[in-house]
This record gives C-alpha cells, sequence and structure tokens, in this order.
C-alpha cells in the first residue's frame, strides 16, 4: 500500500474558544487567526503526518444526509478532506433502522471495518451491549491512549486544556475508546424543552406557564375556549411524544425532582420510575389524559408527519421539541397556511411557585459518542493521524462550516454561512443544505462549534427558547459512567425487561387502564425483575466516575 506522506502545521486550539460547535482557525500554516471569542492566537508545531492510502468506515447515515446523499463521500467536506490527506475512505452505512442490529452482527462475527463510529457508551441505556473495556479486551476495538498523544496533536491539546473531557472519555480500567464527538460550550448542551402555540396564549390572555397548575388552567383553556377559532372543541392542548417528552428532557417528572431513568442525586444513584414522586407525575398524567388535556392517540403516533400535520393543521397547543426541528421548522412550515402561527419556548415547569428549580434536557459534553478503531486495522497510526485531522485548524472548519467561499464566508474571524446553506438555491431545507457540506449538524469525531448553531437558530423566538430552557436544573444528570464486563452482563437483561415493562404500565397509568392505587405492586415488580441490581452496579460505577482524576 502506497502511503502518502505530508508535512502540516498542526495549529492547536485555545481552550478557551472551544463550543459544542467548537471554535477555530482556517489556516493550516503557522499564522493562526484569534477565534471569534477573542481568544488568543493558537501555538503551533510543525510534525510530520503519515496519512493511510486507503480505510473502511461503517457510521449511521444522517437522516438528512441520506435525503440527499448515498454516502458520505459525496459530502463536500470529505472530498475536501480526501485532496488534503490523500486517503481515500470506503463509507459503509448500516440500512436505516437496522444499526443496532448491524453493529451487533459485525461485533459478533469479529468483521470490524477499520473504523467504527457508534456510541460505546456501556451505563446510560446506549446501544452497545458490551463495554468498551470488554470490547478492548476482546481484541475488538483498540486502546487509544497511547496512539492519541503519540499521533494526535491536536486532540491531545484539547484534552490538556479540558481535563474534564478527558475523565468523561476515560473508562474505569483507564482507556479511551474513541476519538470523540465533543460538545465544548453550554449553548449546545441545551437544545429541547415545551413548546406553546403563542398565538394562542395571547387571544386568550394567558400567559406562559411556569409551574404544573398553571399548566394545567392553560391546557383547560385551550380545550374550552376555541383557541383555534373554527367553532369546534377538536384542540388538542398537549400532544405527548413518550421518548421526547420524558425519556430526553425530563418534562414534567422534573418538577418533581426526578427524572425517567437513573439519575444522580448528590453522588447517590437513583432510578427515577420506582421513587414516590413518580406516582404523583402518573397521577396527574392520568387526570390530564381523563379530562381530555393529552391527545388520546399519543401512544399510537410513531409517525412524526401525523405529528407535523397535527401541529401544522393548528390543532395543538403545547408539546415538546428541538428549537429547530420542533420550533424553526413549524414556524417555517405554517407560513403559507397559516401567518398568525407563532411559538415560544417555555421554561420547564415548577411543581409550585417558589418551588425547587425542576430538571431539565441536558446533553454531557461526552456521551459514548465518537469513532473507534479495529483492532485488526493494519495502520492504526496513521488512521489515528487521519482522524486528528478533523480536530485541527483546518479539519475543524471543513467540519463545521464547509467550503471556505461556497458555504461560509470569513466577516471579521467569524464565518458567515452563505446562501448555499441559508436560502439554497436548490430550495434544500437548510438542515440538508448544511448535510451537503458539512458534518457539524449532528455527532462524529470532531469537536462541535458553537458559531454553527447560532447561525442555525435564525429566528428569535428558536433563541430565546435555548436561553428559556437553560434555566432548568442539570446536576442530576448521570455523567458517562462505563459499566465493566461483568457488570453490563449482569444487568443488560435485566434493564431491557425494566425497561418494557416500564413503558407498558407507563401507558396503563396513564391510560387509567391501570389503577393508581396498583403503584407499589408496580414498584414491587421492578425488584423482583433486579432494579435494585442495576442500581447497585451504577453505584459502583458513578463512585468510580467521581474518583477519576
Amino acid at each position: 500500500m502506497n502511503r502518502k506522506k505530508r508535512t502540516i502545521q498542526l495549529t492547536v486550539i485555545s481552550a478557551a474558544a472551544l463550543s459544542v460547535f467548537m471554535a477555530g482557525c482556517s489556516s493550516d500554516t503557522a499564522k493562526s487567526t484569534p477565534a471569534a471569542t477573542g481568544t488568543a492566537p493558537a501555538v503551533s508545531a510543525a510534525a510530520e503526518v503519515k496519512y493511510p492510502a486507503s480505510i473502511t468506515y461503517w457510521v449511521q447515515l444522517n437522516g438528512n444526509a441520506g435525503a440527499i446523499m448515498k454516502t458520505y463521500n459525496e459530502m463536500a467536506a470529505y472530498k475536501e478532506i480526501e485532496k488534503k490527506t490523500g486517503t481515500k475512505v470506503e463509507f459503509q452505512h448500516p440500512p436505516t433502522g437496522q444499526e443496532k442490529d448491524q453493529f451487533n452482527i459485525m461485533l459478533a462475527s469479529g468483521s470490524l471495518t477499520d473504523v467504527v463510529e457508534y456510541n460505546f457508551a456501556s451505563g446510560t441505556g446506549a446501544a452497545a451491549a458490551q463495554s468498551p473495556d470488554a470490547l478492548i479486551k476482546g481484541k475488538q476495538i483498540l486502546r487509544l491512549n497511547e496512539l492519541i498523544e503519540k499521533y494526535a496533536p491536536n486532540l491531545t491539546k484539547v484534552l490538556k486544556e479540558r481535563p474534564e473531557f478527558r475523565k468523561m472519555m476515560t473508562t474505569d480500567e483507564g482507556n479511551i475508546y474513541v476519538m470523540p464527538n465533543l460538545l465544548g460550550d453550554e449553548q449546545l448542551s441545551v437544545v429541547n424543552g415545551p413548546i406553546f402555540r403563542k398565538d394562542w396564549l395571547d387571544k386568550l390572555n394567558l400567559k406562559v406557564p411556569t409551574t404544573i397548575p398553571e399548566w394545567e388552567t392553560v391546557l383547560k383553556a385551550f380545550r374550552d375556549k376555541d383557541p383555534n377559532g373554527n367553532g369546534k372543541q377538536d384542540e388538542i392542548p398537549f400532544f405527548m411524544n413518550l421518548a421526547g417528552d420524558f425519556d430526553l428532557n425530563h418534562l414534567f417528572v422534573g418538577a418533581y425532582g426526578i427524572a425517567t431513568d437513573f439519575y444522580n442525586d448528590n453522588g447517590k444513584v437513583k432510578y427515577g420510575p420506582i421513587q414516590p414522586e413518580y406516582k404523583e407525575f402518573l397521577a396527574t398524567l392520568a387526570r390530564w389524559y381523563k379530562e381530555g388535556l393529552i391527545d388520546k392517540d399519543y401512544a399510537s403516533i410513531k409517525d412524526s408527519k401525523l405529528k407535523d400535520n397535527k401541529i401544522i393543521s393548528n390543532q395543538v397547543g403545547a408539546y415538546s421539541g428541538f428549537a429547530g426541528s420542533g420550533l424553526g421548522r413549524y414556524l417555517d412550515l405554517a407560513k403559507g397556511t397559516n401567518p398568525g402561527f407563532s411559538l415560544v419556548g417555555a421554561p420547564y415547569p415548577k411543581l409550585k411557585e417558589g418551588g425547587p428549580n425542576p430538571l431539565g434536557q441536558y446533553t454531557m459534553p461526552f456521551v459514548g459518542y465518537g469513532a473507534a478503531i479495529s483492532a485488526k486495522a493494519k495502520n492504526p497510526e496513521q488512521i489515528i493521524q487521519w482522524l486528528d485531522y478533523k480536530y485541527g485548524p483546518e479539519g475543524h472548519m471543513l467540519i463545521n462550516f464547509g467550503i471556505e467561499g461556497e458555504s461560509y464566508k470569513m466577516e471579521n474571524g467569524y464565518p458567515k454561512y452563505t446562501d448555499m446553506i441559508m436560502n439554497n438555491p436548490d430550495k434544500l431545507p437548510m438542515t440538508q443544505a448544511m448535510a451537503k457540506y458539512f458534518q457539524s449538524s449532528w455527532n462524529g469525531p470532531f469537536v462541535q462549534d458553537k458559531r454553527v448553531i447560532e447561525q442555525y437558530y435564525t429566528i428569535p423566538a428558536q433563541r430565546e427558547a435555548q436561553k428559556t430552557w437553560a434555566q432548568a436544573d442539570h446536576s442530576k444528570q448521570m455523567p458517562s459512567i462505563s459499566l465493566n464486563a461483568d457488570e453490563s452482563s449482569k444487568t443488560a437483561s435485566v434493564m431491557n425487561d425494566v425497561k418494557t415493562y416500564k413503558e407498558e404500565m407507563f401507558n396503563k397509568f396513564v391510560m387509567n387502564a391501570e389503577p393508581i392505587e396498583s403503584f407499589d405492586k408496580y414498584v414491587q415488580t421492578m425488584k423482583s425483575m433486579g432494579i435494585e441490581e442495576a442500581i447497585k452496579v451504577r453505584q459502583a460505577a458513578l463512585d468510580r466516575y467521581l474518583s477519576r482524576k
């Protein structure tokens, strides 16, 4: 195999310039540009870099990319990276919806590609069945610590200046297992929350609710006072999305100081669905469902297009979603048919006025997602250098902003998107226009730059919603703990059974098919399934995490 050699200047990004969508400079020479935040110029060091002639690379095809391309090879950033590095990448994308199965089949067969991009976290309900340590011991993937230190100067500098990243990325056995996806700015960690029809609130002279009782008052007004003005009582006060509303952002349940999964209560692991407060949460939802405040069809709506139709057709008064796809997109879709349509991000509700701050959606800077290298890869030193390219200044700009002069232009040191992104001439939605050029609007092995999201949120309501949602309590968020092989095997089947039972009983309680008085029996069933052992295992993992240096 011919190996292309190239000497480049490896410019290291200042830690203060990092963000969930990270700041960097656009030159690969020793001359660097101060970041948009006004930090000092980056430090440079020359090093010889050898990139591989070719690699095989397994990764899920993002939905926005999949709408316009068959493989990431068609993305402008990767085309340019191939020109810069000389490395030909053979991307292998599993069929949509079959990612987990295909990943497990690949592991079972031992036929991993050179690079596997996936969520390898084992302690937080992620898809990987085996822990990273187990995969390393089983000679499936490589320990990357020494490779990163020797061959990845860009990422090494990031980890030295942001030691909390290294703590999150390192397993209890001391292994770094992926080139990580990193969020380096708080702004990028909060992207989801409750949303209300502002025009409905205004029409009924109602304020944005801030407590559970205020929510109930508003939802009843939406039900009874015909805010859509068609003379019918056909409004859906609250559209409930099971995974999004609860597993993702702790809506309502967070008002009780608990989560719908494991959470960290001052160093003690607890499982929300067996706490006494969860009974109160369920009782509230059951009453709302009975009184017609929650969409009666919520459990059967799996198709996002059905949700879109209900919201755009002037039926839904409140729901929760992302600032991009759940707020900005609906505002755009409604322009032609309902010019009065307006939305506002609401704060996560407290249990009562003056009560403690509720829990809300928050994504840790590292959650286990990244690019692992197969233990059978023939040239891991070169592969790690190729992956490290995206943490350097040139690769950083490519993967976050695309091609200068096409998808962005530098204006006073700020990479501003052009109309190819903001007003695509082929009428592509912004998310697809972004995917055509770069990867930073979803996960990948790089540090995301907050200047991406600053421009993605083009509507003031999006930016205000994010600020509002960020006020929630994030202190109980579980970090990316790692379970060892024994712990994983002990609790994997337990948690599969518990999750299935929890979801089944949630619907029964909410739909009043099971009386709330059966809650204690439900908790005992959870315990008989082994939930206490699962909590104990995660407590040990959290203790190990907190003791890391």
